[in-house]
């Protein structure tokens, strides 16, 4: 089953270069109906071309998006705390508290903000759905910015963590993302980011039929293309985690298990995560 997307309606939509590498070098990759994917020559990466321009593109976060995050909150809870585990988060969790406040970009309905602030931790939020995010201050008490990160008026230097989950391969410009990212963060501050894992075992199997092949998703990222724009950005890469094998369903009960544990241990996970240091 692929992941939930909203249909998109009348659209403008605009030819652009590789968001990682600016080339204009690129061959079909991915064919899904009303939208597709086409691969960098140059670079690889895997991007939708023509894109929705971002004034229609964030119509697509309302109502029926807000429903289900809501509906999904305590899953993505889980897998979100799954990720800080696989990185050891309670290790250097109070350092990192210390040096100042934690900032959810993408944060939904505030859940893990809720977290975070339960701990001791100064928190932010940023969301563009508004109905999401305003449930999250109305029914969790936490801060959350409405609209995109480039509109939100936060000081250079403000958050020691920084924390986007399944927001990067949504934006039309991952590389001007990241160096905002970059910027809002301390000296020695880190930021998580996840994202669908274009170098996983269900991408390969699957191709137009995987899950995260969906309209929303402007950018299909592998481990290279991602290694390339991080740095570029000026972080320093400290580990890479993938997981998921293979989706239930997908795979008897017998056999998803050992894949599971492989994608950990080999990297061709359905999701990557990346621990980055300024």
């Amino acid at each position: 089953m692929k992941t939930f997307s909203t249909a998109p309606g009348p659209e403008r939509a605009r030819d652009i270069p590789c968001p990682v590498c600016g080339s204009f070098r690129r061959r079909p990759f991915r064919d899904c109906g009303t939208f597709s994917f086409q691969r960098c020559r140059d670079c690889g990466h895997a991007h939708q071309n023509p894109q929705p321009v971002f004034e229609d593109l964030r119509e697509r976060y309302r109502g029926e998006y807000f429903s289900y995050e809501r509906e999904n909150e305590d899953n993505f809870f889980r897998l979100m705390l799954l990720g800080f585990q696989d990185i050891r988060f309670p290790l250097w969790e109070g350092r990192a508290r210390e040096m100042g406040a934690f900032l959810d970009i993408g944060c939904a309905t505030g859940r893990l903000l809720e977290h975070f602030q339960s701990r001791g931790w100064r928190v932010q939020g940023v969301e563009i759905c508004e109905d999401s995010a305003r449930y999250g201050i109305r029914t969790r008490g936490v801060p959350i910015f409405i609209g995109p990160l480039e509109e939100a008026d936060f000081g250079e230097g403000s958050f020691s963590l920084i924390h986007l989950s399944h927001l990067i391969e949504h934006v039309p410009d991952p590389a001007g993302l990241l160096d905002r990212v970059y910027r809002l963060l301390v000296p020695g501050g880190t930021a998580v980011i996840v994202t669908p894992n274009r170098g996983g075992l269900q991408a390969r199997l699957l191709r137009e039929k995987w899950r995260s092949c969906i309209a929303d998703h402007l950018h299909l990222f592998h481990r290279r293309g991602l290694s390339r724009l991080v740095r570029a950005s000026g972080f320093r890469i400290l580990e890479v985690h993938t997981w998921g094998g293979l989706a239930r369903g997908l795979a008897p009960s017998w056999l998803k298990k050992p894949l599971d544990d492989g994608a950990k241990i080999f990297g061709f996970g359905d999701v990557m995560l990346f621990w980055v240091r300024k």
